[in-house]
């Protein structure tokens, strides 16, 4: 009985010793990952009750910033289709299990919104460097915002309603994850309305909003290749090893 209680008491240390060993690992583009690197995308696709919504305020939307590429479609008089892409900078990593914590991207979308009669008295709105915290399904942003907002950084907007796809990389290919049902926060909420300077109409088309799109990620991950030493390295590690032995002979005498 001595016995199998020290076996588990070494067991139950040698589980938290491991746990304790995993860290949280932040890479970019350029960095090396487990002998792989990554790239990729993340696209936010505004839904069709918020582009109404956005009909309604008669908002014109642009790009900011680097964006990786954008879809503005208002051909028809309203909005069919309003996208943005924008380039993942960073990826946050539990290099215990190879899950992905959280992904941030670059660039975003400005709507500005000019005086309509019980719509809106006019104002802006930047919604860009998206944050993406998978692990607490929030989506956090830098808002620019008109009407006295001014720039909120790290600011939670959204929650995430459903995560489908892989949430880990494990070795080289290409990984989708879509992020769906994008609630509002209250605060994110208060911040559309008075950076748009909304009124009665407006807020009102804003509130019928209960799924603002759908955030596309795209990541690829691709296999390190080792760089193979020049012929003179060879050499140089040949003439090391004779070296050695040569003195190792000596030793012996």
């Amino acid at each position: 009985m001595k016995f199998a209680l020290k076996s588990v008491v070494a067991a139950a240390a040698f589980v938290m010793a491991g746990a304790a060993s995993a860290a949280a690992v932040t890479v970019t583009p350029s960095d090396t990952y487990k002998g792989l690197t990554a790239t990729g995308t993340g696209e936010l696709k505004f839904s069709d009750a918020l582009l109404e919504a956005l009909d309604v305020g008669q908002i014109a939307i642009t790009p900011y910033g680097s964006l990786a590429g954008a879809v503005i479609d208002n051909s028809l008089g309203y909005y069919t289709d309003v996208r943005a892409k924008a380039n993942i900078t960073s990826l946050t990593i539990d290099d215990a299990t190879d899950e992905v914590l959280r992904a941030s991207t670059t660039g975003g979308l400005t709507q500005t919104a000019e005086f309509l009669r019980s719509v809106t008295t006019g104002g802006s709105l930047t919604v860009t460097d998206l944050n993406v915290d998978l692990v607490g399904k929030k989506v956090f942003a830098t808002i620019i915002g008109g009407n006295g907002v001014g720039t909120l950084t790290n600011f939670h907007l959204w929650n995430i309603g459903n995560i489908a796809g892989p949430t880990t990389v494990a070795g080289a290919g290409t990984y989708v994850t879509t992020l769906s049902q994008l609630s509002i926060t209250q605060a994110g909420f208060d911040t559309f309305v008075q950076s748009l300077g909304l009124l009665s109409l407006g807020r009102g088309a804003l509130q019928t909003v209960t799924d603002f799109g759908v955030i596309t990620s795209t990541i690829t991950a691709t296999a390190v290749t080792p760089a193979i030493p020049e012929p003179s390295t060879y050499a140089l590690m040949g003439l090391g090893l004779v070296g050695i032995a040569l003195a190792a002979r000596r030793r012996a005498k």
